[in-house]
């Protein structure tokens, strides 16, 4: 950390940065961790960046602000967004769900809608800057996220024409 006046600086050769957190996957080395709610085909609607110690459920209710409720038929979502609390917010705002329970047992067909989003976060990480987080600041990161997202719709409308 470098002082200037009040307040410290991240230096260029320090560990970690800004929305990093102790990942549960990688040996608790700091990293981050991409959401993202897609329509049918892929096409990302809202994405966000966080510190990998962030629980998925956290971000649910964000994300579907950044988009408009009226436009999703269902929401498919995986265990880890399985709340109680969560449902009842759904159901308050209007949005039909299907998300299987805790203790559910495995082949509740969830993979055929799952594979989309899988899709997409591939597409997103054929971007290495996006794959290996080089960037100090979430903001930047965010940046470059939204960035890919957009290019992966351009991609998508250039096809379609």
């Amino acid at each position: 950390m470098v002082a200037d006046g009040l307040r410290r600086q991240s230096r260029a050769g320090e560990k970690g940065g800004s929305a990093t957190g102790k990942s549960c996957v990688d040996r608790g080395r700091p990293g981050s961790k991409h959401h993202l709610i897609v329509d049918g085909n892929g096409l990302p609607l809202a994405c966000r960046v966080t510190a990998a110690n962030v629980q998925d459920i956290e971000l649910l209710l964000p994300l579907l602000e950044q988009i408009e409720h009226q436009r999703i038929g269902v929401l498919y979502a995986d265990r880890a967004y399985a709340s109680s609390r969560r449902r009842a917010q759904l159901d308050r705002l209007g949005v039909n769900h299907s998300i299987p329970g805790r203790r559910q047992t495995h082949g509740s067909g969830l993979g055929r809608y799952r594979w989309v989003v899988e899709r997409t976060f591939a597409w997103l990480h054929t971007r290495r800057r996006l794959l290996v987080r080089t960037d100090r600041r979430h903001e930047i990161h965010q940046a470059f996220i939204d960035l890919a997202c957009a290019l992966i719709c351009l991609r998508h409308l250039e096809a379609s024409l």
